[in-house]
């Protein structure tokens, strides 16, 4: 197992452990997996974004304190959550994660997940990047729309 992927278990189990959410320091953390505090950025803007079902409340100074919580919401308000905080531009990749991510937490199946990925792949989209990001956040944002 890579660093990340033991430090974002670390973090799940805190969460799961918690009531309501977790909050601890950026650094105090970097010293028990005796790593650099942005290994820890890291992980927590790739595997804890709102994307992923969480609200991440980051402070400055101190060690820098970070609160986590788990967004615990209905398939319908987790939908709406997403579509709102949607970049304006997606890669293909970016659509893959937040896709996967759906299938994950049991919000689509498989079936829609394959349907929601080939309406989103470049070679379907067929532009050039600038345009086709964007419209690939414009397609995914109505599917999503049309789930609920």
């Amino acid at each position: 197992m890579r660093l990340s992927e033991v430090i974002e278990e670390y973090i799940k189990a805190l969460i799961a452990d918690s009531d309501d959410f977790v909050e601890f320091g950026r650094n105090e953390l970097a010293e028990y997996f005796n790593c650099v505090p942005s290994q820890i950025n890291y992980v927590i803007s790739t595997r804890f974004s709102p994307e992923r079902g969480y609200y991440v409340e980051s402070r400055r100074g101190g060690g820098g304190n970070i609160k986590i919580k788990r967004i615990d919401i209905t398939k319908d308000r987790y939908i709406m959550h997403l579509i709102n905080s949607l970049e304006e531009s997606l890669s293909q990749q970016e659509a893959g994660i937040i896709i996967n991510n759906l299938i994950d937490y049991n919000v689509i199946d498989s079936k829609t997940a394959k349907l929601l990925k080939v309406a989103t792949n470049d070679k379907v989209l067929g532009l050039p990047r600038e345009y086709r990001d964007l419209v690939r956040t414009r397609i995914l944002k109505n599917m999503l729309i049309n789930l609920i």
